[in-house]
């Protein structure tokens, strides 16, 4: 079934807050230190060469992530285009105290962590986008998992990693389920998006009660070599 805000789930994130949020009426993107999302608001003529219009210089990249097919606009070119699958929860989890909460005193440590094992676009203020949880040992971030989308009755879940010193300790696991209980807590709908190809996410996925919703298309878009 066809659900305008989980369909363009970026689009309604920048709607729904503003703040942090560059563009147009027809297309936005969230600003240059918190991610590398955009959307436009459809595939009209209008909304592509105003989500073209947002992406600035050779080196800039911005990531679209949709259930509709991905229209490419003019003037921009796929760096890299797949499909994921968007997950919603469909059992409730427990909350978990144990966990600390991650905030700006440990921005850098996060971004590096994410720099590391890439589990998504993560830049100097995406921790800001919603609350972090993480787990320390020896006081190095092991692992960490955190809110980043949300639009009304919806926040996913994202940036889940775990430094390869530490995995196999279920640590993913413990901090995903605490992120959704939490969210869950609060009367929300807990949403996750992972690569089709990350079988070993969605499976742990599933076993937290996650089910597959749809495929999304994602996409990687910057402007050619003059």
């Amino acid at each position: 079934m066809s659900v305008p805000d989980l369909d363009r789930p970026v689009w309604a994130s920048l709607l729904h807050q503003p703040q942090w949020a560059d563009g147009e009426a027809c297309a936005k993107r969230f600003k240059a230190d918190i991610n590398r999302f955009a959307s436009a608001r459809d595939d009209s003529p209008e909304g592509l060469a105003a989500l073209a219009s947002l992406v600035q210089g050779d080196d800039d990249v911005v990531y679209l992530l949709q259930v509709p097919r991905i229209a490419l606009p003019a003037g921009l070119v796929a760096v890299k285009q797949a499909t994921g699958v968007q997950m919603l929860a469909t059992r409730r989890l427990a909350i978990d105290e144990g966990l600390q909460v991650l905030g700006d005193a440990d921005a850098a440590d996060m971004l590096a962590l994410a720099t590391l094992t890439e589990p998504g676009p993560f830049l100097a203020r995406t921790h800001t986008m919603g609350r972090f949880l993480g787990i320390r040992v020896d006081g190095r971030l092991a692992a960490m998992a955190g809110e980043r989308l949300r639009f009304p009755g919806h926040v996913e879940v994202s940036g889940v990693c775990t430094h390869p010193d530490f995995r196999g300790r279920g640590l993913a696991r413990r901090l995903s389920a605490a992120v959704t209980a939490e969210i869950q807590r609060r009367g929300e709908q807990p949403l996750l998006h992972a690569w089709t190809t990350n079988t070993a996410a969605i499976a742990l996925y599933e076993s937290l009660g996650f089910a597959t919703r749809a495929t999304v298309n994602i996409a990687m878009l910057k402007r050619p070599p003059a």
